[in-house]
């Protein structure tokens, strides 16, 4: 009777664990939602208030869409047209998580 007590508890912990697991934010998709969402949008369509009034081109656009990473990854650094740089304000590692969570929003 312990023992399918012990089963079950142990069991119930496990689902708990890979529950909360499952939740987790990717680092690129938390500082993609801090720093760039306001402009970009959610699924990157620049759809936001923010974005609209900045004329920011969604992430479908041809424009865009022929970017490579690492392109996009010196526009964030360095800032590009009203892009302000995030160079003082992330590390390299999150600016490329962040490029690399924008891109898989295709």
């Amino acid at each position: 009777m312990k023992g399918t007590i012990r089963s079950k508890v142990a069991l119930a912990v496990l689902f708990a664990l890979a529950g909360a697991v499952s939740f987790a934010q990717s680092s690129g998709e938390a500082t993609y939602k801090s720093k760039c969402q306001m402009c970009h949008g959610a699924a990157g369509a620049a759809d936001t208030p923010t974005g609209k009034a900045l004329k920011v081109k969604p992430l479908s656009d041809p424009d865009i869409q022929k970017l490579t990473a690492q392109q996009m990854f010196d526009s964030t650094k360095n800032g590009k047209g009203k892009m302000p740089s995030f160079k003082d304000k992330l590390t390299d590692d999150q600016i490329k998580d962040s490029v690399s969570y924008y891109r898989g929003l295709k």
